[in-house]
């Protein structure tokens, strides 16, 4: 069992000024709850030209799994604290999480603000190997990241994720956060100065988003808690209303739920993701009934059977 990760706002600045004091960049480390074969971290090299060293989590498997789950975290961008859902993944689901630009483990130092860029960035995300199929999954501030992804490669993603997604208007909490931020830029660590900047610059980038899932087949899943003090449910589900998607998204309610959907209890977690994953079609071949039909050369075959008779 992981430890407990820090999810409220003032456990989550604590873990990272902590972290930055103490010069670590991963804020939880996986390597102490989880050993290497069930969380692993790995990293890879951004696309888009950037050549920036992407750094991940993942689920070591023997044999590819038909379903892999791909979720770009949110901001700050800390892909542990999602160690204890793929702990409890079953041997026939993968995920692997992201540490976005600029955050953790990741390259550059240096903010990304524009998120055309970050989803050209994480692209090489949606490589798969042979046979199997992927669930792209946007947390928080990921979820326009993501819906980019899918749209620049549609024939790569199954289904979308918009959890707890944040879409330029604030809640309380991280207004709060926010103008805080803004107001030390200079003082605090790296990655929540970062996670300020980029946030703030996320509004005029909106309508490419909008425009993204407008042009979007796959289905599209709205997870949000309606306790979201971070990122309010209503902006979500009036996005997804608005955009008149080629596929109308479904949107699920998650009682009680507070922006870290994914740190509550894993079991029910992994039911929501479940749900998201679309069933097969079910291919049944019938053969055409011929009773009654009257092909062609039917007469010519039953004249020649009684001429011989």
């Amino acid at each position: 069992m992981g430890r407990r990760r820090p999810k409220g706002l003032l456990e989550v600045g604590w873990a990272c000024l902590e972290s930055a004091a103490l010069g670590r960049k991963e804020h939880a480390s996986t390597s102490a709850d989880y050993p290497d074969s069930i969380v692993r971290r790995t990293s890879f090299i951004a696309g888009g030209g950037y050549g920036w060293k992407i750094s991940a989590i993942t689920t070591p498997r023997t044999t590819p799994a038909p379903w892999r789950i791909v979720v770009i975290t949110g901001s700050p961008s800390w892909s542990e604290y999602w160690a204890p859902v793929l702990a409890a993944l079953p041997q026939d689901r993968e995920m692997i999480v992201v540490d976005r630009p600029g955050f953790a483990n990741s390259e550059p130092l240096d903010h990304v603000p524009d998120i055309h860029v970050q989803a050209r960035a994480l692209a090489p995300l949606l490589q798969v190997r042979p046979g199997q199929r992927t669930i792209l999954v946007g947390q928080s501030y990921g979820a326009a990241i993501a819906t980019l992804m899918a749209a620049a490669q549609p024939n790569r993603v199954a289904s979308l994720v918009l959890l707890s997604g944040y879409f330029g208007e604030a809640g309380p909490t991280a207004r709060w956060l926010l103008d805080m931020g803004g107001r030390a830029l200079k003082l605090i660590p790296r990655d929540l100065r970062n996670a300020v900047l980029e946030v703030t610059g996320q509004p005029a980038q909106l309508d490419a988003v909008r425009a993204a899932l407008r042009r979007l087949r796959i289905p599209i899943h709205v997870v949000h808690g309606d306790k979201d003090d971070f990122a309010p449910i209503e902006i979500a589900e009036r996005l997804v209303a608005e955009t008149r998607a080629r596929r109308p998204a479904r949107v699920e309610r998650v009682a009680g739920g507070d922006h870290f959907i994914n740190d509550g209890p894993v079991d029910r977690f992994l039911s929501t993701l479940e749900a998201c994953i679309p069933a097969r079609p079910q291919m049944s071949w019938r053969w055409p009934a011929l009773r009654g039909l009257r092909l062609p050369w039917s007469r010519a075959v039953r004249a020649d059977g009684l001429a011989q008779a």
